[in-house]
């Protein structure tokens, strides 16, 4: 069973998302030197993308950003602390992305992750996508949903 709930997230909700995504890559960090600010902008995407947010109790613990996008809704960012970590929380949240894309009439889902994240590429290989590109350390990938 489940303890969080999910909601669209507000813009008070921009420095707790921030945190969260921070402390979700952090596991990245000695591995991957050329990471991007991955926290960055959470107000903005708030406030011009989609966004949600997972909360325990009054906790933010996870975070999602889709991007609309010519054709496609862009996964811009999927984010779980790493205290609940292991939960199923991520494929709820993939999953909330997917039924998004379909009810919004996408016929597709992208989105970049990092080739030093081979965890990551797994796993959506796992969920259906498919790799479309590399290009430097970036791993393109889709879903037809």
């Amino acid at each position: 069973m489940n303890d969080w709930s999910i909601r669209k997230a507000q813009l008070g909700d921009a420095e707790a998302l921030a945190s969260c995504i921070d402390a979700a890559y952090a596991r990245y960090a000695d591995r991957i030197m050329d990471l991007p600010p991955v926290s960055e902008g959470c107000a903005e995407d708030i406030a011009r993308h989609q966004v949600w947010v997972a909360e325990v109790g009054a906790k933010l613990v996870g975070g999602l950003v889709l991007v609309a996008r010519d054709g496609f809704l862009k996964l811009a960012n999927v984010a779980v602390h790493p205290d609940h970590n292991g939960k199923g929380l991520g494929r709820v949240l993939i999953d909330l992305a997917e039924r998004e894309a379909r009810k919004q009439g996408y016929g597709e889902l992208a989105l970049n992750t990092h080739v030093a994240m081979p965890e990551n590429i797994q796993l959506y290989k796992h969920l259906g996508w498919n790799e479309t590109g590399r290009a430097g350390n970036t791993v393109s990938m889709m879903k037809t949903v």
